[in-house]
């Protein structure tokens, strides 16, 4: 899980002035959580669409960038609502693998399961232990930045432990399939310049194995009309924390061409 917090060291870095939202989706970050069980994946972008309507209805169009499950996110939304993006960024919003009808009795009953069992995170000692759990799950983040987001990362609770900050029901299997013709039908409606970007240490095979080749991924993106892709080093999925300057540059460079 991350955290809108997560996207200051990119934000410091940047040379242009903005207006920049970073909200936390529902769920996570110190943004409430629904009390659901389960998260529908169409109500992040109601929630965005509601932002948006919100904080900026006298902007008719937006930048938007996006990262991991947020770059999947923001590829929808600019597909949907295509006259309301302006410029898009993309970072590392890979998608699922694809599903089969034939996959969704399993599922189905995984979520059943699921649901009768509380889902819960690890909580930590310290804010030090979470800066330590933070650079073991990347060790490219900088000691610094890692014990600067570990108080945007987790909150104390009741018995003095520190809880990461996000809903454990996201940790739940969803019952609805991922469809990948659903998706590329709303990423070739998209009009904005999109601009990809990801870490050269980021194997997607390790998350999905022959699920989701990389050969798959490469036929998805090209379905999208204005493309253009940068690969950044070294750095990972967490790209935002590894590389903040060079990502930096590259969304200036991206939001402020002609």
């Amino acid at each position: 899980m991350d955290v809108s917090a997560s996207f200051q060291f990119v934000v410091d870095a940047l040379h242009t002035e903005r207006h920049i939202i970073a909200p936390d989706w529902r769920g996570f970050g110190p943004t409430e959580w629904p009390g659901t069980d389960t998260y529908w994946f169409p109500d992040y972008l109601a929630d965005l669409d509601a932002i948006l309507d919100q904080l900026l209805p006298e902007h008719p169009q937006i930048d938007l960038l996006g990262h991991s499950m947020g770059g999947n996110v923001a590829m929808l939304y600019a597909g949907v609502r295509p006259e309301r993006v302006r410029r898009l960024i993309n970072l590392e919003g890979f998608g699922l693998p694809d599903s089969r009808a034939e996959q969704a009795p399993k599922r189905y009953a995984q979520w059943l399961d699921e649901l009768k069992q509380p889902a819960e995170l690890r909580s930590y000692e310290s804010l030090d232990a979470v800066a330590e759990r933070l650079r073991k799950n990347n060790p490219l983040l900088r000691p610094e930045f890692a014990e600067w987001l570990a108080p945007h990362w987790a909150r104390q609770d009741a018995q003095g432990r520190w809880a990461i900050l996000g809903d454990p029901a996201h940790k739940r299997a969803n019952p609805v399939l991922y469809r990948k013709e659903e998706v590329l039908a709303c990423w070739r409606r998209i009009t904005a310049p999109t601009l990809w970007v990801e870490g050269d240490r980021t194997d997607v095979s390790k998350w999905w194995g022959d699920r989701y080749p990389r050969s798959d991924f490469e036929s998805r993106l090209a379905v999208v009309p204005q493309l253009q892709r940068h690969v950044l080093s070294p750095a990972g999925h967490m790209l935002h924390h590894d590389q903040p300057e060079a990502l930096a540059e590259l969304i200036d460079a991206h939001l402020n061409a002609p």
